[in-house]
């Protein structure tokens, strides 16, 4: 620390980019602020009197003495009349501080990964543990649940949006309904009554900024802390987190080729009253469930008053054959809470999502949602809902149907042709990635590292099993991916892997 004080350090200070739209006066207090924080200057250290400041810095007096007033409001220096200025002695504390912060800088790997200490709620020690939910945020080849964003039609979104604005003004620049705006609201109960074979009204629909929150609203409304929930095995990763982050006990249903296996929902004695499942296409094996099985999984929650989260993540991209209706179109019994996102049908920097709740459950979704983070932008919602109304959004989905389904022929034979007994590949019915299964003697970790040197990310399949038994592979994501970009990837990938 300065003992005396540095003209040349403050003179660099006051250099700043951060400081350079404000007015000098204010540019030398920041400055002086700065530098006592960052302990360059003691507690207790003299400053130099205005007008000898003033001169050094070539500034007029007034400039310096106004600094200094704003500075002794705040608390960082003391005036005392006949003798100076200095700095306030109450800020050694805070000087501590800042040299800890100088020697781990925020940002930097130590202070990410360090320890948060004593100061977090159980739960946030949890979260904490948990170390997140990363999402791809580049083009990059094998990622997963990334959709084709590069021949989005932002010009028509655009268009649109700038109507929504003109027809709705400042209204858009208040705060919206909780639940949604109601053209949304009605686009949302149109497209899933007509397309995905549900029943609903737009009444039910509440609209989200993401599937991830519709989880944590089930998660805090449906079970409480130490209670169990049942999740599909294996299952989608980010679901796990959620409720386990939210201290609920998950306990896990294992699928087959047919879906989740409801001979096992009907021996559980968990004592759990909620059921997560993607039945449309289960993640991360890419199966249908079965149609006997919906039943089964509808009177299994209506006999014991379960409810059913029913998944619905990227149902609209089935190639093979016609999708099948959503369990919530079956449940006449409202029992099934339904959650539908765009982020895989459009963009995932729109974050948008939604639920379709049976009734009883809408106005405490809504008041929870309302205290989360009170509504979704107006503007994005009337935005979509224009998108929608006009036939673009049925059109794209068309679209990106047709171009993923090419995407992943292209994919499983390069598969084949570069990862001959490396891996055996699952051909799935839709969705927007393929599982592999490594062959014997092959270790997922090892080949992650290997691919990572090549540039290839290898989403691993075994941390999406729960309990002992994990099979070892990948999950590789292809719809972002050009045919040239897979044949490319996949050439790398296998060079890297056979390299001796």
């Amino acid at each position: 620390m300065a003992k005396t004080f540095e003209l040349e350090t403050l003179k660099i200070r006051l250099n700043d980019a951060e400081f350079q739209l404000l007015d000098l006066h204010q540019r030398i207090q920041r400055a002086l602020r700065v530098l006592i924080l960052d302990g360059a200057l003691d507690p207790g250290l003299k400053l130099p009197a205005t007008r000898a400041l003033a001169k050094s810095l070539g500034v007029a007096r007034d400039t310096v003495e106004n600094a200094y007033v704003q500075l002794h409001r705040d608390g960082f220096i003391v005036r005392r009349k006949g003798s100076g200025s200095y700095v306030s002695e109450t800020v050694g504390t805070e000087l501590r501080g800042a040299t800890r912060r100088r020697m781990n800088p925020p940002g930097s790997r130590r202070n990410v990964l360090a320890s948060p200490g004593p100061g977090l709620s159980r739960r946030g020690q949890m979260i904490f543990d948990s170390g997140g939910v990363s999402d791809q945020q580049v083009i990059k080849a094998f990622a997963t649940g990334l959709p084709e964003t590069r021949t989005f039609p932002t010009d028509v979104w655009e268009r649109l949006q700038r109507q929504a604005m003109k027809d709705y003004r400042a209204n858009v620049l208040l705060h919206g309904d909780p639940q949604g705006a109601e053209p949304l609201r009605k686009a949302i109960a149109t497209y899933l009554n007509l397309e995905r074979g549900a029943k609903c009204s737009p009444d039910q629909i509440l609209v989200l900024s993401s599937t991830r929150q519709a989880l944590f609203l089930c998660a805090q409304l449906l079970v409480d802390a130490g209670k169990p929930i049942l999740l599909e095995n294996p299952g989608y990763f980010g679901a796990r987190k959620s409720f386990e982050t939210a201290e609920t006990k998950v306990v896990p249903i294992n699928v087959d080729a047919l879906g989740i296996r409801t001979d096992l929902l009907s021996t559980d004695r968990s004592g759990a009253n909620c059921v997560y499942v993607t039945p449309s296409h289960q993640y991360p094996t890419g199966a249908t469930l079965h149609l006997e099985r919906r039943f089964e999984l509808i009177n299994w929650a209506a006999e014991r008053g379960k409810w059913i989260i029913e998944d619905d993540y990227d149902s609209e991209f089935h190639y093979d054959g016609l999708p099948t209706a959503c369990v919530q179109g079956l449940d006449k019994y409202q029992r099934t809470i339904y959650l539908g996102t765009f982020s895989k049908t459009l963009y995932p920097g729109l974050r948008m999502g939604y639920m379709v709740l049976p009734y009883e459950l809408i106005k405490p979704f809504t008041f929870a949602r309302s205290i989360m983070d009170g509504h979704t932008p107006q503007i994005l919602q009337l935005t979509l809902a224009r998108f929608m109304e006009d036939g673009h959004y049925n059109s794209h989905v068309r679209a990106m149907r047709k171009l993923y389904a090419g995407r992943r022929s292209i994919m499983l034979d390069a598969i084949t042709k570069h990862l001959e007994g490396i891996v055996t590949a699952l051909r799935p019915q839709g969705g927007l990635q393929i599982p592999c299964f490594l062959a014997d003697g092959w270790s997922e970790e090892q080949t992650i590292r290997q691919a990572a040197s090549a540039g290839v990310q290898l989403p691993g399949l075994s941390r999406l099993y729960a309990g002992a038994e994990k099979k070892q592979g990948w999950l590789l994501g292809y719809s972002s991916l050009t045919a040239h970009e897979i044949e490319a990837a996949m050439l790398r990938l296998a060079n890297a892997l056979t390299r001796k």
